[in-house]
Parts: structure tokens; C-alpha cells; sequence
């Protein structure tokens, strides 16, 4: 498929909105529309809630996998026209080789978010998102309740980036549904915080995990993982999973079950642990118990060659 930047007018329905069925989009378009300014991403999803159809977004970073695509595919079940963000955002990488290296898969990355069923990409420049770059913009967002740990500990600023990003595409995108991965379970919570604290016009939607076959979380980042280095990074989906059956089976101390993935990953050599960890799954302080009195998470994160990998389970449904 050659996808084409189609022109903005064709986001607005030529019949009256009344004629339209939901989910249903302009008659004739089969690409995506790929819009590069936030005063334009606005006018089309306000065109498009207008018309009487409903918006979703999936705010991502590109190098789009099946994870992704299962986003998308979920927005575009429940959502008349589906807005895909693609830019990768400076300001959440901590190392400037970490930003560096992160793939980069435009053309493929279009190809995903037609054939799922997104109508709109938005595709900014970095100036176009931080009109002051390369300097440190004048105002950001941070959400320390929930991002002041784990990841948050490891990747100073990280969390701030991610706020700040959210809170700029959320607000131009409008009233909405937001699509992300539970497979970054710290950045959902951080955003689910963000929209409830600032008011934003966004009903957030966490979606499942989706896994490979072996059951290692897809990642962005896999592809940079050797033969080797990948199957060693199978070691945390497993910790994660032998953490998880010890809580069903009734352990409810939580450093019992943190103490047994620590144990576990050691066991593979070529992963450095960062942290594994049971947490409560609203605000994600470490849990006092296991007993079914709080939900809980089970987080894990590690160094695989110089790949950093996170993972994390619910132990009561195994996602």
C-alpha cells in the first residue's frame, strides 16, 4: 500500500452528519491523513467531533509492533475516527545515545495505523512540540505522587518528559479516548493521575499486555536484543509469572515474593536487575500484604546487554 498524505478537508463528511453510521468515515478514503501542526490536529478532531463522531487516540513513539496495532484496533472498535501520534519525545530520554538509538520506522509505522484502522497520524517536528528546543522548555508537568520510584528512581526526568508530552497532545486532540499499553504500567498510572489532576478531556484506557509466543512483553526496544540477549530477557516474564503463582497460592508477604524473582533472575547472568517489586496497583507503593485487600502489581525491570526492558503482571489475572 502507498499511503498518501491526503488533504485536511477530507476528515469532514461531505453528507450531513446525520447520514453517518457509527464508525463509519468519509466515503472514498482509504488512507491515512498525516498531520504535522497541533493548530491543524485540532482542527480535524474538532471537525471530526462536529460531525458527530466520537475520537480516539494512541499516543506513541513510533517503531510500531502487535502491541500497538492491538491499541489501535481496540480505539477503532469503540471510536468513530482513531488519531495516531507518532514522535518520538527528546525530553523523556535520559541519555542522548538512549534517544539515539531508538528505532526510527516511519513508512512501516503508516502501514500499521491504516491497516488497524486509524484515519489520522499526527507527525510533529520536535520544534513543533518545544518551540524552544534544543533548550529546556519554560513550563512542564511533573506528577511525583506516582513517578517518584522505580522507574522514576532509575530514569531521573523520565516521568516529567512523559507529562509534559501527554499533556500537550491530549490537549490538542480534545475530548477523546486515550489508548495505552498496561505493558509501561508506571506511565499509565502517571497519565491516568495527569488527565484527573488537570482536568484534561480524555478518558483513559488501559489495554492489556500483548505478548510473543514465548511470552516476552513486546517492546520497541526489542529489536535491538541479540539472538542470545533475547532469550535471556525471558527470564523476567517468568519471574513475573513464578511471583505471580506465589501470590495465588496464598503467600502474602511481599518481600517473600520479591526476594523469590530476585532469586530467579540472578540465575541468568547477562540480565542486570533493576528492581523486582510488589506494589499496589492505584498509587504503586510497595505493598504491606498480598491478602486481597488492595489490588496489587508485580513491576520488574533489568539491563539486558545495553537494552533496558520493564515488565509487570496483575497476579489475580496474569496481565
Amino acid at each position: 500500500m502507498s499511503t498518501a498524505i491526503a488533504p485536511l478537508p477530507s476528515l469532514v463528511p461531505a453528507p450531513a452528519a446525520s447520514t453517518l453510521t457509527p464508525g463509519s468515515l468519509v466515503p472514498g478514503v482509504r488512507d491515512v491523513v498525516v498531520i504535522e501542526t497541533l493548530s491543524e490536529y485540532s482542527e480535524a478532531l474538532d471537525a471530526v467531533r462536529r460531525s458527530g463522531r466520537t475520537v480516539g487516540v494512541v499516543p506513541t513513539m513510533g517503531a510500531l509492533h502487535a502491541g500497538h496495532r492491538s491499541l489501535v484496533e481496540r480505539a477503532a472498535e469503540e471510536c468513530d475516527v482513531v488519531a495516531v501520534s507518532i514522535f518520538v519525545n527528546p525530553t523523556q530520554f535520559g541519555e542522548a545515545a538512549d534517544l539515539a538509538n531508538y528505532p526510527r520506522t516511519f513508512e512501516s509505522d503508516l502501514e500499521v495505523v491504516s491497516s488497524a484502522g486509524a484515519l489520522v497520524v499526527f507527525a510533529p517536528s520536535v520544534t513543533e512540540m518545544y518551540p524552544e528546543w534544543p533548550e529546556a522548555a519554560s513550563t512542564t508537568v511533573s506528577v511525583p505522587a506516582v513517578s517518584r520510584r522505580w522507574e522514576g528512581a532509575s530514569r531521573p526526568g523520565h516521568f516529567d518528559g512523559v507529562s509534559t508530552v501527554v499533556v500537550k497532545l491530549l490537549s490538542a486532540a480534545g475530548r477523546c479516548r486515550a489508548y495505552f499499553g498496561e505493558k509501561d504500567y508506571q506511565q499509565l498510572a502517571v497519565v491516568r493521575r495527569v488527565v484527573r489532576d488537570l482536568s484534561l478531556p480524555a478518558d483513559v484506557v488501559g489495554c492489556d499486555t500483548v505478548r510473543a509466543d514465548d511470552g516476552l512483553a513486546l517492546s520497541s526496544r526489542n529489536v535491538r536484543l541479540s539472538t542470545e540477549q533475547r532469550r535471556a530477557a525471558l527470564v523476567l516474564s517468568r519471574a513475573l509469572r513464578a511471583g505471580a503463582t506465589a501470590v495465588v497460592g496464598g503467600e502474602d508477604d511481599p518481600a517473600a515474593i520479591e526476594e523469590q524473582m530476585v532469586r530467579l533472575v540472578a540465575e541468568e547472568p547477562a540480565v542486570q536487575l533493576d528492581y523486582a517489586v510488589v506494589v499496589n496497583a492505584d498509587d504503586l507503593e510497595p505493598a504491606r500484604t498480598c491478602a486481597e485487600v488492595r489490588p496489587l502489581r508485580l513491576l520488574i525491570a533489568a539491563a539486558v546487554g545495553p537494552v533496558r526492558l520493564i515488565d509487570n503482571v496483575d497476579p489475580h489475572s496474569g496481565g
